[in-house]
């Protein structure tokens, strides 16, 4: 059960500044009903001031409160200081947030950046060629990932889906992420990901990708093979195929170097276990 503060479930049941600014000076609209959530930030803006902000949001009452607490923040700030709000500053404002629920704080900021793009002119001219999607399930640019991976110090997966949503879909994009958070973390030990939170369908997905590319490649070496059967907690059932299946003297090796492969890309402790036919 996830525990909100004060200050979100306030929020949520009273939020503040809901609808749109008349003749707003910038917009800037998020996110899509397609990925769950969506958010629209309208501003006035006199002298480079803030005067009013209003939002709506499609979205849980994370992303209300998010929306409502930005616009308090931003009232009565400069463009340039509103600027340097971040999605940290939300969530401190909020007193918190539960970490599956990160991403609403950055669909805060990202709403306020793309009304400021909006306000100045520069739409559509930070995502070209060289900021390309690495997750297409929701859309997420290279960017975005690196952006939210050094303000708030991410070191896994699993943190990165929490605060953008990339790689909570089919999970094919693993590998970009977890490529970005070691570019960017440079020698910060990197996390892999938990099962514990993948749906039954990612868990396989997942697993099967491991297996076809790091030890089946090993296996057909030999003429052997291994196919993924089930996972169920923290046991993977496998078949084995070729000369693996007869070779059962070498059984435990087999054993130890699967569960060990994996290991290197799945946080829980794994168990493989072998179906025979």
């Amino acid at each position: 059960m996830w525990h909100y503060t004060e200050k979100v479930q306030d929020l949520y049941r009273n939020p503040k500044n809901v609808g749109e600014v008349d003749n707003p000076d910038a917009t800037g609209e998020v996110g899509s009903l397609a990925c769950g959530d969506s958010m629209k930030l309208t501003l006035k803006i006199e002298s480079g001031k803030i005067i009013e902000a209003k939002f709506l949001t499609f979205g849980c009452g994370s992303a209300v409160a998010s929306a409502s607490a930005l616009t308090e923040m931003i009232i009565g700030k400069t463009v340039e200081e509103a600027k340097k709000i971040t999605n940290k500053d939300i969530v401190n404002f909020l007193g918190g947030l539960p970490d599956e629920k990160m991403h609403c704080s950055v669909m805060g900021q990202e709403a306020l950046e793309a009304a400021f793009n909006n306000y100045e002119g520069t739409e559509g001219q930070e995502n070209n060629l060289t900021d390309p999607i690495i997750c297409k399930c929701f859309g997420v640019h290279e960017s975005k990932i690196r952006e939210v991976i050094r303000e708030n110090n991410l070191t896994s997966i699993d943190e990165v889906t929490n605060y953008c949503k990339a790689g909570g879909g089919c999970g094919l994009c693993d590998k970009e992420i977890v490529r970005l958070i070691s570019e960017e973390r440079e020698l910060t030990p990197i996390r892999p990901r938990s099962l514990a939170n993948l749906t039954k369908a990612q868990q396989i997905m997942l697993v099967d990708e491991l297996m076809s590319k790091f030890i089946a490649v090993e296996l057909r070496k030999d003429g052997g093979d291994i196919e993924l059967v089930d996972i169920k907690d923290s046991k993977i059932y496998v078949k084995l195929r070729g000369a693996c299946q007869g070779c059962r003297s070498s059984q435990v090796t087999l054993k130890n170097f699967v569960e060990f492969t994996l290991q290197e890309h799945i946080q829980d402790k794994i168990e493989i276990v072998e179906i025979i036919d």
